[in-house]
Protein backbone atom coordinates (compact mmCIF):
# COMPACT_ATOMS: atom_id res chain seq x y z
CA UNK A 1 0.00 0.00 0.00
CA UNK A 2 2.93 2.28 0.92
CA UNK A 3 4.73 1.74 -2.26
CA UNK A 4 1.23 2.14 -4.27
CA UNK A 5 1.26 5.45 -2.46
CA UNK A 6 5.12 6.84 -3.12
CA UNK A 7 4.62 6.00 -7.03
CA UNK A 8 1.40 7.14 -7.40
CA UNK A 9 1.27 10.99 -5.39
CA UNK A 10 3.59 12.06 -7.66
CA UNK A 11 1.40 11.57 -10.99
CA UNK A 12 -1.61 12.25 -9.03
CA UNK A 13 -0.71 15.70 -7.26
CA UNK A 14 -0.18 17.50 -10.38
CA UNK A 15 -2.97 16.46 -12.34
CA UNK A 16 -5.40 17.47 -9.02
CA UNK A 17 -3.83 20.89 -8.80
CA UNK A 18 -3.97 21.62 -12.50
CA UNK A 19 -7.77 20.87 -11.75
CA UNK A 20 -8.02 23.25 -8.56
CA UNK A 21 -6.10 25.99 -10.46
CA UNK A 22 -9.11 25.52 -13.15
CA UNK A 23 -11.53 25.63 -10.43
CA UNK A 24 -10.11 28.95 -8.36
CA UNK A 25 -8.19 30.60 -11.51
CA UNK A 26 -10.22 34.26 -11.75
CA UNK A 27 -12.08 33.94 -8.59
CA UNK A 28 -11.48 36.88 -6.25
CA UNK A 29 -14.65 35.48 -3.42
CA UNK A 30 -12.17 32.78 -2.27
CA UNK A 31 -12.61 31.93 1.17
CA UNK A 32 -9.91 31.42 4.28
CA UNK A 33 -10.75 27.53 3.87
CA UNK A 34 -9.96 27.30 0.21
CA UNK A 35 -7.20 29.23 0.79
CA UNK A 36 -5.35 27.21 2.96
CA UNK A 37 -6.44 24.27 0.84
CA UNK A 38 -4.98 25.80 -1.79
CA UNK A 39 -2.16 26.69 -0.43
CA UNK A 40 -1.62 22.85 0.59
CA UNK A 41 -1.87 21.78 -2.64
CA UNK A 42 0.58 24.70 -3.96
CA UNK A 43 3.21 22.98 -1.18
CA UNK A 44 2.18 19.01 -2.44
CA UNK A 45 2.93 20.40 -6.26
CA UNK A 46 6.18 21.55 -5.19
CA UNK A 47 7.01 17.80 -3.79
CA UNK A 48 5.99 16.40 -7.00
CA UNK A 49 7.85 18.98 -9.06
CA UNK A 50 11.52 18.19 -6.91
CA UNK A 51 10.69 14.46 -7.85
CA UNK A 52 10.01 15.05 -11.37
CA UNK A 53 13.02 16.79 -12.43
CA UNK A 54 15.30 14.02 -10.01
CA UNK A 55 13.89 11.52 -12.42
CA UNK A 56 14.76 14.18 -15.53
CA UNK A 57 17.84 14.94 -14.18
CA UNK A 58 19.08 11.31 -13.23
CA UNK A 59 18.07 10.66 -17.53
CA UNK A 60 20.21 13.12 -18.52
CA UNK A 61 22.89 13.44 -15.86
CA UNK A 62 25.05 16.50 -14.94
CA UNK A 63 24.76 19.28 -15.65
CA UNK A 64 21.72 18.97 -17.72
CA UNK A 65 19.78 18.07 -14.66
CA UNK A 66 20.45 20.75 -13.32
CA UNK A 67 19.57 23.27 -16.55
CA UNK A 68 16.62 21.47 -16.84
CA UNK A 69 15.17 22.95 -13.69
CA UNK A 70 16.48 26.23 -14.22
CA UNK A 71 15.31 26.73 -17.83
CA UNK A 72 12.02 25.83 -16.45
CA UNK A 73 11.38 27.70 -13.24
CA UNK A 74 12.76 30.55 -15.12
CA UNK A 75 10.17 30.27 -18.09
CA UNK A 76 7.31 30.27 -15.10
CA UNK A 77 8.60 33.08 -13.09
CA UNK A 78 8.48 34.91 -16.36
CA UNK A 79 4.94 33.96 -16.52
CA UNK A 80 4.03 34.87 -13.02
CA UNK A 81 5.88 38.08 -13.56
CA UNK A 82 3.92 39.33 -16.50
CA UNK A 83 0.47 38.23 -14.90
CA UNK A 84 0.59 39.87 -11.38
CA UNK A 85 2.25 43.53 -13.80
CA UNK A 86 -0.32 43.34 -16.17
CA UNK A 87 -2.77 45.61 -13.99
CA UNK A 88 -0.09 48.46 -14.06
CA UNK A 89 0.61 50.47 -11.35
CA UNK A 90 3.26 51.26 -9.33
CA UNK A 91 4.02 48.29 -7.50
CA UNK A 92 4.10 46.45 -10.71
CA UNK A 93 6.96 48.82 -12.25
CA UNK A 94 9.30 47.57 -10.00
CA UNK A 95 7.79 43.69 -9.64
CA UNK A 96 10.53 42.62 -12.08
CA UNK A 97 13.33 44.18 -10.38
CA UNK A 98 12.17 43.17 -7.04
CA UNK A 99 11.66 39.48 -8.17
CA UNK A 100 14.70 39.02 -9.61
CA UNK A 101 17.19 40.63 -6.98
CA UNK A 102 15.20 38.58 -4.32
CA UNK A 103 15.68 35.07 -6.70
CA UNK A 104 19.82 36.18 -6.56
CA UNK A 105 19.79 36.64 -3.10
CA UNK A 106 18.02 33.05 -2.40
CA UNK A 107 20.08 31.15 -4.83
CA UNK A 108 23.52 33.02 -4.28
CA UNK A 109 22.89 33.32 -0.44
CA UNK A 110 20.42 30.82 0.67
CA UNK A 111 20.37 27.65 -1.48
CA UNK A 112 24.54 28.18 -1.43
CA UNK A 113 24.95 28.51 2.41
CA UNK A 114 22.14 25.98 3.45
CA UNK A 115 23.53 23.71 0.24
CA UNK A 116 27.31 23.90 2.27
CA UNK A 117 26.09 24.11 5.74
CA UNK A 118 23.66 20.48 5.30
CA UNK A 119 27.16 19.52 3.23
CA UNK A 120 29.55 20.03 5.93
CA UNK A 121 27.49 19.02 8.74
CA UNK A 122 27.09 15.44 7.28
CA UNK A 123 30.84 15.30 5.63
CA UNK A 124 32.77 18.15 7.27
CA UNK A 125 34.15 19.92 4.20
CA UNK A 126 32.55 19.92 0.47
CA UNK A 127 34.63 19.83 -2.65
CA UNK A 128 33.32 21.34 -5.68
CA UNK A 129 34.97 21.73 -9.55
CA UNK A 130 36.51 25.07 -9.10
CA UNK A 131 36.40 25.79 -12.74
CA UNK A 132 33.04 25.70 -13.17
CA UNK A 133 32.02 27.68 -9.79
CA UNK A 134 34.14 30.51 -10.48
CA UNK A 135 32.92 30.84 -14.14
CA UNK A 136 29.25 30.70 -12.67
CA UNK A 137 30.01 33.11 -10.17
CA UNK A 138 31.59 35.80 -12.66
CA UNK A 139 28.68 35.40 -15.22
CA UNK A 140 26.04 35.97 -12.26
CA UNK A 141 27.95 39.34 -11.08
CA UNK A 142 28.35 40.40 -15.10
CA UNK A 143 24.45 40.00 -15.15
CA UNK A 144 23.38 41.57 -12.14
CA UNK A 145 25.90 44.56 -12.42
CA UNK A 146 24.27 45.38 -15.82
CA UNK A 147 20.81 44.86 -15.18
CA UNK A 148 20.10 45.67 -11.76
CA UNK A 149 23.06 48.12 -11.08
CA UNK A 150 23.83 50.28 -13.94
CA UNK A 151 20.31 51.40 -14.51
CA UNK A 152 20.66 53.40 -10.84
CA UNK A 153 23.36 55.41 -12.18
CA UNK A 154 22.45 55.93 -16.07
CA UNK A 155 21.49 60.01 -16.72
CA UNK A 156 19.36 59.06 -19.51
CA UNK A 157 16.26 58.49 -17.55
CA UNK A 158 15.34 60.73 -14.74
CA UNK A 159 14.71 57.73 -12.61
CA UNK A 160 16.15 53.88 -11.85
CA UNK A 161 15.59 52.77 -15.50
CA UNK A 162 16.97 52.23 -19.13
CA UNK A 163 16.81 54.08 -22.33
CA UNK A 164 14.68 52.26 -25.20
CA UNK A 165 18.91 51.91 -26.64
CA UNK A 166 20.36 50.95 -23.25
CA UNK A 167 17.22 48.38 -22.41
CA UNK A 168 18.01 46.78 -25.68
CA UNK A 169 21.46 46.56 -25.48
CA UNK A 170 21.09 44.62 -22.01
CA UNK A 171 18.78 42.84 -22.94
CA UNK A 172 20.68 40.88 -26.03
CA UNK A 173 24.38 41.29 -24.02
CA UNK A 174 22.28 39.33 -21.00
CA UNK A 175 21.22 36.47 -23.28
CA UNK A 176 24.56 36.53 -24.90
CA UNK A 177 26.09 35.84 -21.71
CA UNK A 178 23.12 33.19 -21.08
CA UNK A 179 23.60 31.96 -23.75
CA UNK A 180 27.93 31.49 -24.33
CA UNK A 181 27.58 30.30 -20.17
CA UNK A 182 25.13 27.50 -21.21
CA UNK A 183 27.35 26.95 -24.25
CA UNK A 184 30.33 25.91 -22.11
CA UNK A 185 28.65 24.39 -19.27
CA UNK A 186 26.74 21.63 -21.67
CA UNK A 187 29.01 21.32 -24.86
CA UNK A 188 32.96 22.97 -24.31
CA UNK A 189 33.75 22.77 -20.67
CA UNK A 190 30.94 20.46 -19.28
CA UNK A 191 33.62 18.28 -17.02
CA UNK A 192 33.99 21.70 -15.13
CA UNK A 193 30.77 21.56 -14.19
CA UNK A 194 30.88 17.54 -12.88
CA UNK A 195 30.63 16.54 -8.98
CA UNK A 196 34.68 16.19 -8.07
CA UNK A 197 35.91 13.26 -5.77
CA UNK A 198 35.98 13.06 -2.25
CA UNK A 199 39.96 12.85 -3.06
CA UNK A 200 40.34 15.25 -5.23
CA UNK A 201 41.32 18.92 -4.59
CA UNK A 202 38.33 20.27 -5.98
CA UNK A 203 39.98 21.10 -9.44
CA UNK A 204 38.90 18.43 -11.68
CA UNK A 205 35.67 16.51 -12.32
CA UNK A 206 35.21 13.27 -10.48
CA UNK A 207 37.29 10.52 -12.01
CA UNK A 208 39.46 12.65 -13.94
CA UNK A 209 42.91 14.13 -13.24
CA UNK A 210 43.95 17.34 -13.47
CA UNK A 211 41.01 20.00 -14.35
CA UNK A 212 39.95 19.72 -17.72
CA UNK A 213 41.77 16.46 -18.59
CA UNK A 214 38.50 14.22 -18.62
CA UNK A 215 37.02 14.42 -21.70
CA UNK A 216 33.37 16.04 -22.04
CA UNK A 217 31.03 13.85 -20.93
CA UNK A 218 32.90 11.08 -19.41
CA UNK A 219 33.93 12.96 -16.31
CA UNK A 220 30.80 11.84 -14.32
CA UNK A 221 31.78 8.15 -14.29
CA UNK A 222 33.46 8.47 -11.08
CA UNK A 223 35.05 5.48 -9.36
CA UNK A 224 32.91 4.09 -5.96
CA UNK A 225 35.84 5.59 -3.81
CA UNK A 226 35.38 9.29 -5.27
CA UNK A 227 32.05 10.48 -5.65
CA UNK A 228 28.70 8.33 -3.58
CA UNK A 229 26.51 7.69 -6.38
CA UNK A 230 23.04 7.87 -4.91
CA UNK A 231 21.41 6.74 -7.61
CA UNK A 232 23.41 3.57 -8.01
CA UNK A 233 21.00 1.44 -6.17
CA UNK A 234 18.24 2.86 -8.85
CA UNK A 235 17.40 1.78 -12.94
CA UNK A 236 18.19 4.35 -15.12
CA UNK A 237 14.69 5.92 -16.05
CA UNK A 238 13.58 4.60 -19.71
CA UNK A 239 13.03 7.37 -22.30
CA UNK A 240 8.85 6.92 -21.65
CA UNK A 241 9.62 7.09 -17.99
CA UNK A 242 11.17 10.77 -18.56
CA UNK A 243 9.07 12.00 -21.59
CA UNK A 244 6.15 11.57 -18.53
CA UNK A 245 8.16 13.54 -16.16
CA UNK A 246 9.09 15.68 -17.84
CA UNK A 247 5.27 16.91 -18.86
CA UNK A 248 4.11 16.43 -15.23
CA UNK A 249 7.49 18.69 -14.53
CA UNK A 250 6.30 21.40 -16.70
CA UNK A 251 2.22 20.99 -15.60
CA UNK A 252 3.55 21.04 -12.16
CA UNK A 253 5.48 24.34 -12.34
CA UNK A 254 2.61 25.72 -14.27
CA UNK A 255 0.43 24.74 -11.16
CA UNK A 256 2.54 26.44 -8.82
CA UNK A 257 2.89 29.27 -10.06
CA UNK A 258 -1.04 29.28 -11.33
CA UNK A 259 -1.71 28.60 -7.41
CA UNK A 260 0.56 31.43 -6.48
CA UNK A 261 -1.05 34.06 -8.50
CA UNK A 262 -4.37 32.61 -6.66
CA UNK A 263 -2.65 33.18 -3.22
CA UNK A 264 -0.94 36.45 -4.13
CA UNK A 265 -4.27 38.49 -3.30
CA UNK A 266 -3.73 36.61 0.00
CA UNK A 267 -0.02 36.94 -0.03
CA UNK A 268 -0.72 41.20 -0.65
CA UNK A 269 -3.46 41.45 1.95
CA UNK A 270 -1.24 39.34 4.54
CA UNK A 271 2.11 41.35 3.92
CA UNK A 272 0.23 44.54 4.72
CA UNK A 273 -1.57 43.15 7.46
CA UNK A 274 1.80 42.95 9.15
CA UNK A 275 3.40 45.88 8.09
CA UNK A 276 5.83 44.80 5.38
CA UNK A 277 6.72 46.92 2.39
CA UNK A 278 5.15 46.00 -0.95
CA UNK A 279 8.46 45.01 -2.38
CA UNK A 280 8.29 42.10 -0.06
CA UNK A 281 5.46 40.72 -1.97
CA UNK A 282 8.46 40.19 -4.88
CA UNK A 283 10.33 38.34 -2.19
CA UNK A 284 7.50 35.88 -1.42
CA UNK A 285 7.29 35.29 -5.09
CA UNK A 286 10.54 34.05 -5.30
CA UNK A 287 10.35 31.85 -2.63
CA UNK A 288 7.42 30.07 -3.73
CA UNK A 289 9.23 29.91 -7.23
CA UNK A 290 12.57 28.41 -6.25
CA UNK A 291 11.07 26.33 -3.43
CA UNK A 292 11.66 23.39 -5.95
CA UNK A 293 15.11 23.99 -6.41
CA UNK A 294 15.93 24.76 -3.11
CA UNK A 295 14.81 21.57 -1.79
CA UNK A 296 16.70 19.39 -5.10
CA UNK A 297 19.88 21.58 -4.03
CA UNK A 298 19.61 20.36 -0.04
CA UNK A 299 19.03 16.68 -1.30
CA UNK A 300 22.31 16.85 -3.23
CA UNK A 301 23.96 18.13 -0.40
CA UNK A 302 23.26 16.34 1.92
CA UNK A 303 24.26 13.17 -0.78
CA UNK A 304 27.75 15.11 -1.05
CA UNK A 305 27.10 16.07 -4.19
CA UNK A 306 27.97 19.83 -3.74
CA UNK A 307 28.74 21.04 -7.07
CA UNK A 308 24.94 19.17 -8.44
CA UNK A 309 23.81 21.79 -5.58
CA UNK A 310 26.19 24.81 -7.10
CA UNK A 311 24.98 24.05 -10.42
CA UNK A 312 21.32 24.60 -9.45
CA UNK A 313 21.60 27.61 -7.41
CA UNK A 314 23.99 29.77 -9.73
CA UNK A 315 22.37 28.17 -12.67
CA UNK A 316 19.29 29.85 -10.60
CA UNK A 317 20.12 33.33 -10.11
CA UNK A 318 22.34 33.36 -13.91
CA UNK A 319 19.06 32.01 -15.77
CA UNK A 320 16.80 34.17 -13.55
CA UNK A 321 18.26 37.35 -15.03
CA UNK A 322 19.51 36.27 -18.39
CA UNK A 323 16.46 35.06 -19.44
CA UNK A 324 13.72 37.13 -17.47
CA UNK A 325 15.32 40.67 -18.19
CA UNK A 326 15.42 40.58 -21.93
CA UNK A 327 11.64 38.48 -21.95
CA UNK A 328 10.05 41.47 -19.22
CA UNK A 329 12.38 44.19 -21.35
CA UNK A 330 10.20 42.82 -24.84
CA UNK A 331 7.01 42.42 -22.49
CA UNK A 332 7.31 46.12 -20.67
CA UNK A 333 6.59 47.33 -24.49
CA UNK A 334 2.83 46.01 -23.97
CA UNK A 335 2.35 46.69 -20.59
CA UNK A 336 1.62 49.80 -18.84
CA UNK A 337 4.12 51.84 -16.77
CA UNK A 338 7.93 52.19 -17.05
CA UNK A 339 10.22 49.45 -15.80
CA UNK A 340 12.23 50.25 -12.93
CA UNK A 341 15.32 48.12 -12.54
CA UNK A 342 17.70 50.03 -10.29
CA UNK A 343 18.46 48.97 -7.01
CA UNK A 344 18.79 51.20 -4.18
CA UNK A 345 21.81 51.95 -2.03
CA UNK A 346 21.32 49.49 0.66
CA UNK A 347 20.14 46.70 -1.99
CA UNK A 348 23.69 47.63 -4.37
CA UNK A 349 25.77 47.37 -0.83
CA UNK A 350 23.89 43.56 -0.10
CA UNK A 351 24.80 42.28 -3.64
CA UNK A 352 28.61 43.71 -3.78
CA UNK A 353 28.64 41.82 -0.44
CA UNK A 354 27.53 38.50 -2.06
CA UNK A 355 29.57 38.55 -4.89
CA UNK A 356 32.75 39.25 -2.78
CA UNK A 357 31.36 36.33 -0.66
CA UNK A 358 30.79 33.94 -3.51
CA UNK A 359 34.42 34.77 -5.18
CA UNK A 360 35.89 33.91 -2.03
CA UNK A 361 33.68 30.51 -1.36
CA UNK A 362 34.68 29.06 -4.74
CA UNK A 363 38.27 30.39 -5.17
CA UNK A 364 39.47 27.25 -2.96
CA UNK A 365 37.39 24.16 -4.34
CA UNK A 366 36.36 23.52 -1.29
CA UNK A 367 34.06 25.34 1.75
CA UNK A 368 33.83 24.67 5.39
CA UNK A 369 30.56 25.61 8.10
CA UNK A 370 32.33 28.94 7.99
CA UNK A 371 31.16 30.08 4.25
CA UNK A 372 27.73 28.24 4.79
CA UNK A 373 27.47 30.29 7.85
CA UNK A 374 28.51 33.55 6.06
CA UNK A 375 26.19 33.27 2.84
CA UNK A 376 23.38 32.59 5.27
CA UNK A 377 23.85 35.55 7.30
CA UNK A 378 23.88 37.53 4.31
CA UNK A 379 20.53 36.05 3.47
CA UNK A 380 19.12 37.21 6.74
CA UNK A 381 20.33 40.16 6.11
CA UNK A 382 18.64 40.60 2.58
CA UNK A 383 15.02 39.27 4.67
CA UNK A 384 15.68 41.91 7.40
CA UNK A 385 16.20 44.59 5.01
CA UNK A 386 13.38 43.77 2.83
CA UNK A 387 11.18 43.73 6.09
CA UNK A 388 12.57 47.07 7.45
CA UNK A 389 14.17 49.11 5.08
Amino acid sequence: MTSWIGKAWPVGVPIVAAVVLALSFGRHDLGTVVVVLVAVVLAATVLAAVHHAEVVAHRVGEPFGSLVLAVAVTIIEVALIIALSSSGGAKAETLARDTVFSAMMITMNGLVGLAILIGTIRHHTVRFNQEGASAATMTVAALAVLTLVLPTFTTGTDNASFTGVQLVFVAIASLALYGLFVFTQTIAHRDFFLPVGRGSAGSGPAGSGPAGSGPAGHGSAAGPASVPNETAHAATPTGRQTLVSLGLLLLALVAVVGLAKVESPAIEAGVAAVGFPPSFVGVVIALLILLPEGIAASKAAARDRIQTSLNLAMGSAMASIGLTIPSIAVASLFMPGTLLLGLGSAQIVLLALTIVAAVLTVLPGRATRLQGGVHLVVFAAFIVLSIAP
